[in-house]
């Protein structure tokens, strides 16, 4: 029996500690593609909350945390070698993206079926470890999210990003 299409709305979620380190996963499908944890809504009305909550525990067992919705979205191209796992035709996806915060050493298991390995990295090295542009630009996002954020310090949203 096959699966029915993913829905073309998904979640990015960046998990991080009070100090701006990072949580990234490796995917078992592709080895050497670094990500934040992310997943598609299982079904249309499943609030995009809810969706980064199960993501985060099905991928990290992390169910504790924080949860801040980033009040931002990503539209990008769904990458060729993914496309057929939606709908014919299916070519776009829309992203929302959350922040988790995390205390310093929060253990982590992997869905050992997904992701390969995990690593703890300084925000701007996870962001320049992520093979995703969306994923690197939201984790570069990171500090407005932190304690002592100042205003001014960092550039603005990408432009492709809709708040």
């Amino acid at each position: 029996m096959s699966k029915p299409p993913k829905i073309p709305v998904s979640v990015l979620v960046v998990i991080h500690t009070p100090g701006g380190d990072v949580l990234l996963i490796e995917r078992a499908d592709h080895p050497g593609f670094w990500q934040s944890v992310t997943g598609s809504k299982d079904w249309p009305d499943e609030p995009a909350a809810e969706a980064a909550r199960r993501e985060v525990a099905e991928e990290t067992g992390i169910t504790g945390g924080e949860l801040r919705d980033w009040q931002f979205t990503n539209v990008y191209e769904i990458y060729p070698r993914w496309r057929h796992r939606y709908a014919p035709g299916v070519t776009q996806n829309t992203e929302h993206v959350f922040g988790v915060t995390v205390p310093d050493g929060t253990a982590v298991t992997l869905s050992p079926r997904e992701h390969l390995n995990h690593q703890w990295l300084p925000w701007r090295e996870a962001a320049a470890r992520c093979f995703s542009p969306s994923n690197a630009e939201a984790i570069l996002q990171l500090p407005r999210f932190l304690p002592g954020f100042l205003p001014g310090s960092l550039p603005d949203l990408p432009p492709d990003a809709a708040r």
